[in-house]
């Protein structure tokens, strides 16, 4: 491979944490400098200021990609980062200025999320949710293994509510970036439509939508994850 192609930097969302892409960096193969980052999920500015810092670290071409709340840290990590070449969003939210988590996941009906969170306070203020154990399958990764999916309900990193109130601020990187969207039609944290909607409109390179495809397809579709990736890297 060229010395210029980009590393893949793969940034999870809620309810998940970086040893969900394990699948995915598997098929990737030894080919693909990876790397999978610890998204804080503390609130969409700070958590795509991480990022940002993860990406200068790097030190060289970058193609970002993120599921779920990630693609709301991707869109605004990006923007104005010279060593992005490409986004790819996986089951991921992909937000206009302003737009946040809640309003988009909410913008068309569908989603059964919120009847599964639990809340509670943390000491730097406001709550974090997380899905209860006993909901995670179901909700969450219906595709997954039942094993599997009990282990990831146990190692799931939670959120704060403020990271999924939070708009994006500034322009958003999908504008003038190239973009690749795939994403579940059984997704029942994001709307199949609400996916649809925000694919459409950031007029992506390409666009995989996934028959029976839960919003844990980092997990549940690794090979269809990575060949997505893939074309990314090698399209931009």
């Amino acid at each position: 491979m060229p010395d210029s192609q980009p590393t893949v930097v793969l940034v999870h969302g809620a309810f998940a944490e970086s040893a969900s892409w394990n699948g995915v960096i598997e098929r990737l193969g030894a080919g693909y400098d990876v790397v999978a980052a610890a998204n804080p999920l503390r609130g969409v500015a700070g958590d795509a200021a991480y990022v940002r810092d993860v990406i200068r670290g790097i030190g060289g071409p970058v193609t970002l990609v993120g599921h779920s709340y990630g693609g709301m840290v991707i869109t605004q990590a990006a923007a104005d980062e010279a060593s992005v070449r490409a986004l790819v969003y996986v089951n991921a939210f992909a937000p206009e200025t302003g737009e946040s988590a809640l309003s988009l996941s909410g913008k068309f009906p569908g989603s059964t999320l919120a009847g599964t969170l639990v809340q509670y306070p943390v000491s730097t203020g406001g709550n974090e949710v997380a899905i209860g154990q006993d909901a995670y399958h179901a909700q969450f990764a219906a595709d997954v293994p039942p094993d599997l999916a009990a282990l990831m309900a146990r190692t799931q990193r939670p959120i704060t509510e403020q990271a999924l109130g939070d708009g994006l601020s500034g322009a958003p990187a999908w504008r003038s970036l190239p973009s690749w969207f795939i994403f579940g039609d059984a997704d029942r944290n994001i709307p199949v439509a609400a996916h649809r909607f925000m694919a459409e409109r950031a007029e992506p390179r390409g666009q995989r939508e996934i028959v029976g495809g839960s919003h844990a397809m980092a997990v549940s579709q690794p090979s269809e994850i990575a060949e997505t990736i893939i074309e990314a890297v090698r399209g931009s």
